[in-house]
């Protein structure tokens, strides 16, 4: 079993991991522009895309993602940020660098976690009862996607998914079913870019605070002027950022 990916460029490896409903392909100019002086792999997260039969957790899913990606610094966005930070966890020696845009270490009560899975279950059955598109279309309005424009939402792309697909991604890889790693941050011991959009108070607080878990190594940054999606919302903001971090790490 093993993941669709897509490469291009030269240079140090970065690997970009998608967020839920999304594709390898949703990365906008972000990709286009790291091709410029990085291999750029983009991969499709299990249950998207054309790995839409893939159906994995996200410990499992981590495993796939390092497979496809090798040794290389690895971005992720929403869920691809959990995918990412599993693989950073559990096979620290292919994680150069990571970039969390978004992400978040899991939910720490075990019932608020349960009321997120049984969340993610009847979302999972609203996607089979409504049908991709019109799922598609309300997935993308909820005020957590506000602020990002239509022309950056990437509709079309996402509409290449399956109604299998999702649903898998939502019951194994969605948040009520990630196990809380807040107290594993400490051992995170390659550079850490941790992102958020300015106008993102949930995730910009749970940036705060996995930078701070995670100690000196971590570097937290907030996208100004823009919300969840922040690197496609302002994509020339975020490039000014991730831009001089690798650089930093001579990545």
């Amino acid at each position: 079993m093993a993941l669709h990916s897509e490469r291009a460029g030269t240079g140090p490896r970065v690997v970009l991991v998608h967020g839920f409903t999304q594709t390898n392909r949703c990365w906008g100019p972000i990709a286009a522009e790291l091709e410029a002086d990085h291999e750029v792999v983009r991969v499709d997260a299990p249950g998207h895309g054309a790995s839409a039969d893939v159906e994995a957790g996200l410990r499992d899913g981590a495993g796939l993602i390092g497979d496809s990606g090798g040794l290389a610094t690895y971005v992720g966005y929403s869920m691809g940020a959990r995918f990412c930070l599993h693989l950073a966890l559990a096979q620290p020696s292919r994680v150069r660098a990571l970039v969390l845009i978004g992400g978040t270490a899991g939910i720490e009560s075990r019932a608020e976690r349960a009321a997120r899975r049984e969340q993610d279950l009847r979302t999972a059955q609203r996607i089979a009862a409504q049908g991709l598109e019109a799922f598609l279309d309300g997935w993308l309005d909820q005020p957590l996607f506000a602020t990002l424009p239509p022309e950056a939402a990437c509709r079309e792309e996402r509409l290449a998914n399956t109604v299998r697909g999702l649903q898998s991604s939502l019951v194994r890889a969605g948040t009520g079913s990630q196990e809380p790693l807040w107290d594993q941050l400490p051992g995170l011991s390659m550079p850490v870019l941790v992102v958020a959009g300015e106008r993102d108070a949930k995730f910009a607080a749970i940036g705060e605070r996995m930078a701070a878990a995670i100690g000196a190594n971590a570097t937290l940054a907030l996208v100004p002027d823009a919300g969840h999606t922040a690197h496609l919302e302002q994509p020339a903001a975020f490039l000014s950022i991730l831009r001089p971090w690798l650089a930093t790490h001579d990545l």
